[in-house]
């Protein structure tokens, strides 16, 4: 028996080597973890369980018979966050470049199948060079496997990518589908094509951080989420992401002991708002100031900064905030903000998750470059996702909500449940100066009747009022209170039931 456990130990010892010491020296010289190291940053310490540490790919063709090393390029398995299960899998770029063959994808699809059953989040850590060339379409057919799984697995149980290496061609499909995809800074890339056949084919010269580095999906293409300086803070994020995030989609939130009060005032909200209301202020000032303790995870932080999303917490739950940014773009809706409050709202809806909606918005963006990009459609998304959702959804609006960007916005039209606004809210079709030229063209040469028209505009409509006495804004409330008006508005909706008509599924404008 102890010659038995003996070569058991040293099976293990092997597998756990990987490619072996001089290509793990080579992934730490990069400024890279290795896959195993990754997974135990990420999990509770002593939680993890591996399993198929010995699975061997079976492929006879090009001399790779001759060449075999346990675990196959990817290392799966379960274990615990702050005590909450969580399935990983993590690929080993010290094996065959953690390329993807029949039974590396047979691992990765078990885990999937896994986590399905035990209705738990998975997260998929990628450092992998695309598809194993000797293995042909079966290589292919697995990456099949796995994007299947992806589908099933959406809106049932969280899914999350961290790019940590080079992510190519199929590698990058699975990462799309999943719920949230962050970068590692300088180390981590991804693209369909690289930058040698897109030389070849385009005759275009571009390095691999140019074409899909984390400067590029972080900020420009949207494809991630957020983009960290190294390995060990992207690990540590994750562990923080994932204690916002339910377990799976009838759960509900998680739940933390709170230290802050819910009718905690902050008399430094009162004066936020500048007198002068094409001023800016700082939404995320707000925000800190509202939810528990001033935790905010912020999602796409570098990508369409004229909306904020993320997660916070009110009275210790898990709630979704998505909100106007006066700071950039005057907090204007575009394509690319609405394609990003879009999503968030959907994937919040999935797991319900409760919505905080801070409005300031002057209306949509005008442009030949918006609309020839689609912003009607794009803008629809967000309206679109707004009306489906049938959780709680909380609106306060703190400054200028105009045009049809007021009705997208959560307000009580397309179903928000409690509306707010603040005494410095403009609820109006446009702003005093644009409506009083439509309206008064026959003054516009009478700069006192224009000034006098303008102040009647202003007295009327660029208030909170107006939509007060309609019902359209439940209360007008004092800015210092709102953590408390919230707070309180969220307890009330906890057990919200929503009842829509049967459908196989929506159609939303994609």
């Amino acid at each position: 028996m102890k010659d038995v456990l003996e070569k058991l130990e040293q099976r293990r010892a092997d597998a756990r080597l990987g490619g072996g010491q001089k290509r793990i020296d080579a992934q730490h010289a990069r400024g890279k973890l290795t896959a195993r190291e990754r997974i135990e940053l990420l999990l509770d310490k002593g939680s993890f369980e591996e399993f198929d540490m010995f699975v061997q790919h079976r492929c006879a063709d090009f001399g790779m018979e001759k060449s075999h090393i346990p675990g196959d390029g990817v290392v799966t398995g379960w274990g615990t966050v702050n005590g909450r299960t969580v399935f990983v899998f993590s690929k080993d770029f010290t094996v065959f470049g953690g390329s993807l063959s029949g039974a590396h994808a047979a691992k990765m699809t078990k885990i999937q199948d896994m986590a399905l059953k035990a209705r738990a989040p998975i997260i998929g850590l990628f450092d992998a060079g695309g598809a194993r060339i000797q293995e042909g379409v079966d290589a292919l057919g697995g990456y099949g496997e796995v994007f299947k799984r992806n589908v099933t697995a959406s809106g049932v149980i969280p899914q999350i990518s961290l790019i940590m290496g080079p992510c190519a061609g199929g590698d990058v499909y699975s990462p799309a589908m999943t719920d949230f995809i962050f970068m590692v800074k300088d180390t981590s890339y991804m693209f369909v094509t690289g930058p040698d056949v897109v030389k070849t084919v385009t005759n275009e010269v571009v390095t691999s951080e140019e074409l899909g580095g984390a400067s590029v999906h972080a900020v420009k293409s949207s494809v991630a989420d957020g983009a960290y300086e190294n390995d060990l803070e992207a690990l540590l994020q994750m562990r923080r992401l994932i204690d916002f995030l339910p377990s799976n989609n009838t759960e509900g939130v998680p739940e933390i002991p709170s230290f802050d009060q819910p009718d905690r005032i902050d008399m430094s909200l009162d004066t936020l708002v500048p007198d002068n209301p094409n001023k800016p202020y700082d939404m995320k000032e707000l925000i800190a100031k509202t939810v528990d303790e001033g935790d905010f995870f912020e999602i796409q932080g570098k990508f369409a900064q004229n909306i904020i999303t993320g997660f916070a917490r009110m009275e210790g739950r898990t709630v979704g905030i998505v909100a106007n940014q006066p700071m950039v773009l005057a907090g204007v809706l575009d394509s690319d903000a609405s394609r990003k409050a879009a999503r968030f709202v959907r994937f919040c809806d999935a797991f319900s998750i409760p919505i905080v909606t801070f409005v300031d918005v002057p209306g949509f963006l005008p442009g030949t470059s918006q609309e020839y990009g689609g912003l009607i459609k794009h803008g629809a998304k967000l309206l679109f996702a707004f009306t489906q959702c049938t959780v709680p959804l909380v609106t306060v609006i703190t400054r200028k909500a105009f045009g049809g960007a007021y009705d997208v916005m959560a307000s009580k039209h397309i179903g928000g449940d409690v509306n707010y606004a603040w005494p410095t809210a403009q609820i109006a079709v446009m702003g005093a100066k644009g409506a009083v030229e439509i309206i008064f063209r026959a003054d516009m040469n009478d700069p006192e009747k224009i000034a006098a028209r303008t102040k009647e505009y202003e007295e009327r409509f660029l208030s909170p009022f107006v939509a007060a006495e309609r019902g359209y804004i439940d209360e007008v409330i004092m800015p210092h209170s709102t953590r408390r008006r919230v707070a309180r508005a969220l307890a009330l909706l906890r057990h919200k039931t929503a009842d829509i008509p049967w459908k196989k599924h929506d159609n939303i404008p994609l």
